[in-house]
């Protein structure tokens, strides 16, 4: 029998090896704006075509490199960083294996340029498929330039599992942000097929925060800043009332490495106990600088995960810092002014007050007491409180008529549990809607009802039967972060079946021409914000499609929420319409939305 055990050929096994490195493109988008940052550059321009896979670009003014040097740094293990095992624990610069460049040469073709500032003349290099095609000296500016085009050419069934273009651009701003967050002192630019997606200027770590997060965090971030022996902390925290439903605007790092750790988040998570809701996530940019010694960066491919000799201290730390500038800034939940639209409705805001009541009220004891100096402590059961009622409520003569009773015998008999045609319907704690039907009545959970009849009549306008949109008078504009900006864009098609007509104004934003005739005018944007963070919350969970999120995200975004005050038309509206749902029983989450009780379970609980 021969021998069967042989040797990898070296490009063969160059791209097995890449696959741990190389993902997708922003994976190279990563390796290659670190690079740069090494490189000592203050200038970092990153290009893509086709979302990364066509063209990755990474530009920058560092300090480039020799002619052996550009050669050496494809080959794999190749590194300036490394000498001997004891430097892996002193590693303070982003890239140290020697694997980023030879991984992306493996798997697309590579064009390099880059010359020094000693040098009269640069080098360009051309790479296919971890060959080199190409050497030559050209004129080049001082820095380097690497181009990676047609990732994954030599192995299609890697560059087959890439998600669409809208996918692949949100992973690459991801990456973008994380490293130009790290280094607020650099400019850096995102050009996506020829239009600029980002451009952050030099500036301080809370401008570079508001430039990748949005204006709206400009005077919502809270300074953290702890310095010990062991560590310094130092960033921001978002206030309370910034909190959202998704992660999102969550940075981690340790010496200027962006990494991934559910345990120091959850450090922060106890820091923010009790100032937020228990569902939501703070927004938080964080540092933490300490010796490498104390930390293994090397455990992980990405460098995204790493390694601390002792958790607990820096876990203490963490939390310790965030409490400390939250309290030190005086931090509590803000007051929100504005009046729910029930409470407008109330008949003590909506009629006027007479002269009639005011000399009444003038005259009760109660009203003495308050208005009479020195009168405060003299206020007792004897006054007129026993007649408080009489105030707010109007003559019995103007009063309307009483509801028809739910157990009308005009009832007509009913098919399983739907609910009968009563006349009047009762809300409960402006949240429950009761209905009589024959075996009893039903308890009608408004808000899950409303979500189920949104959810159906999203999924139909989907197959055919658009939403009605209502044009707005005076068109808004919306300004996304990039970030938001391209998830945006890649549900534009859908959202305007769905009743959305949004159209991009560049720079991530965007003007909002309609939205669905039945939601309140004046608060479009508030609208598509909410949408976006919804369908945000629900993309972690890999059961569904995108426009299954997107139905489920705008279902539970618009239905009526529990504590809002129904008049009988609403009340007949959602109950009907709930019926006439495919399954009206649940939402589309399985919570249920409504619940029968019978009356002859009735009866027995009453010995009857």
């Amino acid at each position: 029998m021969p021998d069967i055990i042989q040797l990898l050929p070296d490009n063969i096994a160059n791209q097995i090896a890449a696959g741990e490195v190389i993902q997708r493109p922003a994976s190279a988008v990563k390796e290659l704006l670190e690079n740069a940052v090494d490189a000592g550059a203050d200038e970092v321009k990153l290009i893509i075509n086709d979302a990364g896979k066509a063209l990755v670009q990474v530009i920058d003014n560092g300090k480039g490199m020799s002619i052996i040097d550009a050669r050496m740094a494809f080959e794999r293990h190749a590194t300036s960083k490394i000498r001997n095992i004891d430097d892996l624990f002193q590693i303070r610069t982003m890239g140290f294996r020697g694997e980023a460049l030879a991984s992306i040469a493996a798997v697309a073709q590579v064009e390099l340029k880059t010359k020094r500032a000693e040098d009269e003349t640069g080098t360009y290099i051309e790479i296919d498929n971890s060959v080199v095609k190409k050497q030559e000296p050209i004129a080049f500016n001082n820095g380097t330039s690497i181009a990676m085009k047609n990732l994954f050419f030599n192995v299609p069934a890697r560059r087959n599992f890439l998600k669409s273009n809208t996918a692949e651009l949100r992973h690459i701003v991801d990456e973008f942000t994380r490293v130009a967050m790290a280094f607020p002192g650099i400019f850096f630019s995102l050009t996506s097929n020829g239009q600029e997606v980002f451009h952050l200027d030099k500036g301080t770590l809370k401008q570079r925060i508001v430039q990748i997060l949005g204006n709206s965090y400009n005077a919502k971030l809270v300074s953290v800043e702890e310095q010990t022996d062991y560590l310094n902390i130092y960033g921001f925290v978002g206030k309370p009332e910034t909190a959202k439903k998704t992660r999102g605007d969550q940075y981690f790092f340790v010496n200027n490495r962006f990494i991934k750790s559910a345990y120091l988040n959850h450090a922060i998570m106890n820091a923010f106990e009790e100032l937020i809701a228990k569902d939501s996530f703070p927004m938080y940019a964080l540092f933490i600088d300490l010796n490498p010694e104390h930390l293994d960066i090397n455990v992980h491919p990405t460098k995204q995960e790493i390694k601390f000799d002792d958790e607990k201290i820096i876990y203490a730390f963490v939390q310790s810092a965030v409490k400390h500038a939250l309290a030190q800034f005086s931090i509590t939940p803000t007051l929100d002014f504005e009046l729910d639209a029930s409470i407008q409705h109330l008949d003590a805001v909506s009629k006027p007050l007479t002269e009639e009541k005011k000399s009444s009220a003038a005259a009760s004891s109660l009203y003495q007491a308050f208005t009479q100096k020195n009168q405060a402590h003299f206020i007792d059961n004897k006054s007129d409180l026993r007649h408080w009622k009489d105030f707010y409520e109007p003559p019995l003569e103007q009063r309307p008529a009483a509801p028809a009773p739910l157990h009308s015998t005009e009832q007509k008999p009913l098919v399983k549990d739907e609910p009968a045609h009563s006349n009047n319907l009762l809300q409960l704690h402006a949240s429950y809607i009761v209905v009589q039907n024959d075996q009893g009545y039903l308890l009608i959970h408004q808000q899950n009802a409303h979500e189920r009849i949104l959810y159906e009549r999203f999924v139909n306008a989907l197959k055919g039967k658009p939403v009605a949109a209502q044009q707005s008078l005076f068109p808004s504009t919306i300004e996304l972060a990039a970030a938001d900006a391209v998830l945006l864009q890649e549900l534009l098609p859908d959202l305007q079946l769905l009743g959305y007509q949004l159209e991009p104004f560049g720079n991530n934003t965007f003007v909002i021409q309609a939205t669905p005739a039945d939601l309140d005018q004046g608060n479009e944007k508030a609208a598509v914000e909410k949408m976006l963070e919804q369908y945000k919350h629900f993309s972690v969970d890999i059961r569904f499609t995108k426009k299954e999120k997107l139905l489920r995200s705008l279902a539970l975004q618009q239905s009526i929420k529990a504590g809002t005050m129904l008049s009988q038309k609403e009340m007949h509206t959602i109950t009907e319409a709930l019926f006439a749902c495919e399954t009206p029983n649940t939402t589309p989450n399985g919570k249920p939305t409504y619940m029968l009780f019978r009356k002859d379970e009735m009866d027995k609980m009453f010995g009857r």
